[in-house]
């Protein structure tokens, strides 16, 4: 436990950049600017999170693949081509939060379970 206040700290890895560390004051006050809360619990199906791990699979793709959905419908569901959808799946990139919750909607599920 830290008794003095503590500033700003970037923490390297290599040679660069890789973590900043602020007070925790200052990181309560920056997720109030955000979506995202720190203190909700997001829970994932054991076979989703075993899909993602043990299969390699994306978060999307083992959501998709436990609700018995096909691409088609996913990206029917989300106004979207399936090529489109695909890419979402592929893992490659990571969504924004605005698509998240169209992928989100469009399987019945939360946002937050979407996001790795």
């Amino acid at each position: 436990m830290l008794n003095t206040p503590t500033s700003h700290q970037i923490l390297t890895y290599n040679g660069r950049p890789a973590f900043a560390v602020i007070p925790y004051s200052e990181y309560l006050q920056l997720m109030e600017h955000t979506e995202i809360r720190p203190d909700e619990e997001v829970t994932l199906p054991h076979e989703v999170v075993k899909m993602s791990t043990i299969g390699g699979m994306s978060l999307i793709r083992a959501w998709r693949e436990h609700l018995a959905l096909t691409q088609e419908e996913v990206a029917r569901r989300m106004s979207i081509s399936q090529p489109a959808y695909a890419k979402l799946e592929g893992g490659k990139t990571r969504p924004r939060i605005a698509t998240c919750k169209r992928l989100a909607a469009a399987m019945g599920v939360e946002w937050e379970q979407l996001t790795e």
